[in-house]
């Protein structure tokens, strides 16, 4: 990671969870880390706490709603600005409603397409052409997946956002060709987790028969630690390897 110091990292989706995990590792090592999130209350907390424990980099809170490309695009522009461009892209943001496939609203499938896939594509999109005008050849794409773009869950509420995963999972291959293509040496990874503890089931679940409670007691599930290790991993491979995907469960998890 020695090679990351100074350099600047965005991810999005920072406030809480496995964003704010990443956000916290990446500054230990030393980069100048923009967290962006709706609501920046506790990132800028985070912020006070990286900063009173002495971490070697900086984190810079950032207010952005990703459904909305304008605000995408000004945060882009910002970063320019008083950063130079993105080295590091982390698209970490994601959300799920209990929204079945044969039952939901269509304002909820939509809207985890907007934040999972589409504002997914336009931060991967504005980061390689960041690097591309500043001739930055080594920087690092990391998409966080799911193991619900990979396998298929029964529980009906999961299949809609199991689709947008899905979705990752392909648009991630696709940027990897694309890069090839371009004979670039930008990298990219996709992180799949199975059951972390974080406020993403706590929310999904909020109305369903299933609590998150009962979801995390049943077994020993990761922390949003476990992910930012994975990720730290990945950046920290050699320049000429690339992790293309970790599939990461908990132990105990049986699919």
């Amino acid at each position: 990671m020695e090679r990351w110091k100074g350099r600047v990292a965005l991810v999005t989706g920072a406030s809480v969870g496995i964003g704010a995990a990443i956000a916290r590792a990446l500054v230990q090592h030393g980069m100048k880390v923009v967290g962006c999130a709706r609501s920046v209350d506790k990132i800028e907390k985070l912020a006070a706490e990286c900063e009173s424990a002495g971490y070697a980099g900086t984190l810079v809170p950032y207010k952005c709603d990703l459904t909305s490309e304008e605000e995408i695009l000004s945060m882009f522009s910002a970063i320019k600005t008083l950063h130079q461009g993105v080295d590091v892209c982390i698209n970490n943001a994601g959300l799920a409603h209990p929204e079945p496939l044969l039952s939901g609203r269509t304002e909820f499938w939509r809207n985890m397409i907007d934040v999972n896939v589409i504002a997914m594509s336009i931060c991967t999109r504005e980061s390689y052409q960041s690097m591309k005008e500043r001739h930055i050849d080594d920087g690092h794409i990391i998409n966080i997946n799911s193991l619900l773009g990979h396998i298929s869950h029964p529980l009906a509420i999961s299949h809609f956002y199991g689709a947008t995963k899905y979705a990752v999972t392909a648009l991630t291959d696709g940027i990897r060709y694309e890069l090839r293509d371009q004979k670039s040496h930008i990298r990219v990874t996709s992180i799949s987790p199975g059951f972390v503890k974080t406020e993403f089931a706590y929310r999904m679940l909020e109305n369903v028969s299933i609590s998150a409670e009962q979801l995390y007691s049943q077994i020993k599930v990761l922390e949003a630690e476990d992910i930012s290790s994975a990720v730290v991993y990945a950046l920290g491979a050699p320049p000429h390897v690339n992790v293309g995907e970790i599939i990461i469960r908990p132990v105990e998890q049986a699919m």
